[in-house]
């Protein structure tokens, strides 16, 4: 059972054949008499159980104890790496209403590349292109997308193909990112004592990392007032810098930026700081967990730095995913495709001689043909 063997593996045995199946990528546990897996990203329910509510909190005490963390009526909820990267969450009743719920994502073994993206349709050859073109050109870039859509692994694809001359500093809450590249520094947050002290924060870390000669940072998710210091770091010489964020749509992704950077302590005026995000910020890419199961690139927006009269941030796309069907199984059939709009740094593309010509960014006939029917149509 890998990382449990020795420790809390014969309390987990009700679930050690889904830990130890690698076509299993989480397991969930919502009280004893119900668990559920996921399985390529669909979720069915299996037979397995636990004892009782009893033999089930033993399994999570346990595994808190593992990873020397607490959980108990006092700190009824838990969240915690495992050493081999996988992440661990749960609650306690009676916070947890049907009892103790647990959930497991497994780490994914090796580091997927942009060939098995494409090879799985979560991209095309022409899209995953682009986009290292734009990494290459140093765009600051937010990958967007809800839980379990697959941001950390594109973050892990997108930051391997940085430049290995440049120094790359990650900071997490919880060590996830694996990026494959020759100068890299994985820095993550520690919890405080009882009292609180020792506590070192996201935001701790990026001031301390802007100290430490970072050619890029990437935070491993945005979700607190960190947003601000990272906008900020984006703009005063940190280019091609990343991150993620919890959002639906591009635009949404930097609306929830702005949000989580008025959280912070600092009193900025809303104003200003739509402008930093509308400057700092070059690319969002949207990534989807779709019906069927697969993780898909569902846009790739140019974030253009205007703030229009009304106060809205002015986004550009330049590629869309666009479903064209489904198979009789319930594969979704679709593609992402140019759209038509060429980004606005197309002259750096071409100064720095990088092979991505203009029509790449032409749409495909069937799609013009698409838009135009459409329109008739309204």
């Amino acid at each position: 059972m890998g990382v449990f063997e020795d420790s809390v593996a014969g309390f987990l045995l009700p679930i050690k054949e889904y830990l130890d199946d690698d076509s299993v990528s989480e397991v969930l546990v919502n009280g004893p008499n119900e668990i559920f897996v996921e399985r390529r990203g669909l979720l069915e329910q299996v037979n397995a159980k636990f004892r009782d509510e009893q033999a089930l909190q033993a399994a999570v005490r346990n595994i808190a104890q593992f990873v020397q963390k607490r959980i108990d009526e006092e700190n009824p909820i838990l969240d915690a790496r495992l050493p081999d990267g996988s992440r661990v969450a749960a609650v306690l009743p009676p916070c947890s209403r049907k009892g103790t719920t647990l959930s497991i994502r497994k780490f994914s073994k090796g580091s997927p590349t942009f060939v098995d993206l494409i090879n799985r349709g979560s991209i095309s050859k022409d899209a995953a292109r682009f986009l290292d073109v734009c990494v290459y050109l140093a765009k600051n870039t937010i990958i967007s997308g809800g839980t379990g859509s697959g941001k950390t692994t594109f973050l892990n694809v997108l930051g391997s193909r940085i430049p290995g001359t440049q120094r790359l500093l990650i900071i997490e809450d919880s060590s996830e990112l694996k990026i494959k590249t020759d100068h890299v520094v994985y820095f993550e947050t520690k919890q405080g004592g009882e009292s609180g002290k020792g506590k070192v924060e996201i935001r701790d870390l990026i001031r301390a990392a802007l100290r430490l000669r970072p050619d890029r940072i990437v935070v491993g998710e945005v979700r607190g007032g960190e947003a601000l210091d990272l906008i900020t770091a984006m703009n005063t010489g940190h280019g091609g810098s990343m991150g993620t964020a919890h959002a639906n749509t591009p635009y949404d992704a930097l609306v929830r930026l702005e949000t989580l950077a008025m959280m912070g302590d600092t009193q900025v005026p809303i104003a200003a700081v739509k402008r930093q995000i509308a400057a700092a910020i070059h690319l969002v890419v949207q990534i989807k967990r779709m019906d069927d199961g697969s993780r898909k690139v569902t846009y790739i927006s140019e974030v253009i730095p205007e703030i229009d009269e009304q106060g809205r941030y002015t986004i550009r796309d330049i590629y869309r995913f666009v479903q064209r069907g489904k198979t009789p199984e319930g594969k979704i059939v679709g593609e992402i495709v140019p759209i038509g709009n060429l980004p606005t740094f197309m002259e750096e593309i071409e100064v720095n001689r990088l092979p991505f010509p203009r029509d790449k960014f032409t749409p495909p006939d069937w799609y013009t043909q698409l838009i135009r029917r459409n329109k008739n149509a309204a």
